[in-house]
């Protein structure tokens, strides 16, 4: 599904950008699986499935066990031999996301809480018959991009994207599908005073280890790294630590400017948008925002 993306000349204002600067949303909220991450663990389940897995494990904060679990219920329902998913959360994943999450278990999707999520995630795996949906470490994870990515050139005049990430995946997929096709776009990356270790390879944060409000971003090895690092030096960009008071100022001036109302999580490009600007960063053309799920 193409998911909508909008100008907000206002916001644009509100937040900062030049009169030569337009300011796009791309919404990937609203995507049928919740979020981008619907995109790429769809077409891993859908790989796997052909090469003969009927059992995932997900350890997630919520977006893609959201889109795994979403998806897999739409598969049995048309399928007699059900397939089997099991989330693998972790004890301190927000209420409201646990809460959404426990909506999709049944007989075929389950959900348990551990200390150490992803350890419990590794044990789950040594069945040879489970199959992980872990996209951090599964290079299959970033041909599900490549739409987004398609979708994302047909902005006029896009200069910028600004996108929060904890693995940092997606990232490195748009990076990646831009350099190899000759596109001349930044990609600036998006985390947060409580888990920055891709931003740190820009530019190492010295700031305080608040804990953020913006609780998604979560994988603090983040094995992507170094080669987004590579590609951004590539491309451009940039990588930005949204803090506190920044992500609760662009959820405000989204509201008031847009109405739309965003989560901690949603506003997270926003602010790291507002960080470059207060930065003095100097941006050409279009800047998109891509607002994210939970």
């Amino acid at each position: 599904m193409i998911t909508p993306y909008e100008k907000y000349d206002e916001l644009g204002k509100a937040i900062g950008l030049s009169a030569n600067n337009n300011l796009f949303l791309k919404r990937e909220d609203l995507h049928p699986l919740g979020s981008h991450k619907g995109r790429s663990i769809s077409m891993m389940i859908d790989k796997y499935i052909e090469d003969g897995f009927h059992h995932f494990a997900i350890s997630s904060s919520g977006n893609a066990a959201l889109a795994a679990g979403l998806y897999i219920k739409k598969l049995n329902k048309k399928r007699k031999d059900k397939i089997i998913l099991e989330i693998l959360l972790g004890r301190n994943i927000e209420k409201d996301k646990l809460e959404i999450l426990e909506k999709l278990k049944d007989e075929n999707i389950l959900l348990s809480i551990h200390d150490r999520p992803l350890q419990a995630l590794y044990m789950k795996i040594q069945d040879n018959n489970v199959r992980s949906l872990r996209q951090s470490i599964d290079d299959t994870a970033l041909l599900g991009y490549k739409s987004l990515a398609e979708e994302l050139i047909e902005i006029p005049d896009l200069k910028g994207i600004f996108i929060a990430t904890s693995s940092g995946t997606t990232a490195e997929a748009l990076a990646q599908y831009f350099i190899d096709n000759k596109k001349d776009i930044e990609i600036h990356i998006v985390q947060t005073t409580s888990c920055h270790p891709i931003t740190d390879t820009f530019e190492r944060y010295d700031g305080e280890e608040t804990p953020s409000i913006a609780k998604a971003i979560v994988d603090h090895t983040a094995r992507r790294k170094g080669n987004i690092r590579k590609l951004i030096e590539k491309i451009g960009g940039k990588g930005w630590i949204a803090k506190n008071e920044i992500i609760e100022t662009a959820q405000k001036l989204v509201k008031d400017n847009t109405g739309i109302v965003l989560s901690p999580n949603g506003a997270l490009s926003i602010a790291g948008l507002l960080e470059s600007i207060y930065a003095g960063y100097k941006h050409g053309g279009s800047i998109v925002c891509i607002v994210g799920g939970l």
